[in-house]
């Protein structure tokens, strides 16, 4: 590689007197920034919690099916459950693709209600 075409990880950048300095790779700069790790922390405990939601949401869908195959109705409060709990998995997938930036339940947003948007 020439100075005329530098590797894509390095950033040139021209200084006052006409010549160029060469700063960190880009990649270097990402290893060290702290707000990365805070992230990859939060995306691990999203993840359990993700893990945990599923297994409740597994547990209401057990507890429906049951509910309609005695009573032939559904059952309101459980549809409520797994709509909320639909919704907490949806966004805690939002977080962990780097959709969104806001961290769902317990830290930055409520928890998402059967009956809100």
């Amino acid at each position: 590689m020439s100075d005329d075409n530098p590797p894509v990880d390095h950033i040139v950048v021209d200084d006052d007197n006409g010549g160029t300095e060469k700063s960190t790779p880009a990649i270097e700069e990402n290893l060290k920034a702290k707000s990365t790790w805070i992230r990859l922390v939060f995306m691990l405990i999203l993840c359990f919690l993700g893990w945990l939601a599923t297994m409740v949401a597994t547990v209401v869908v057990v507890l429906g099916f049951f509910w309609v195959l005695f009573t032939g109705e559904t059952n309101k409060r459980l549809k409520g459950a797994g709509q909320g709990i639909a919704r907490y998995v949806y966004q805690i997938i939002q977080y962990l693709t780097y959709n969104t930036d806001e961290r769902p339940f317990p830290f930055d947003a409520a928890w998402p209600g059967a009956d809100s948007d």
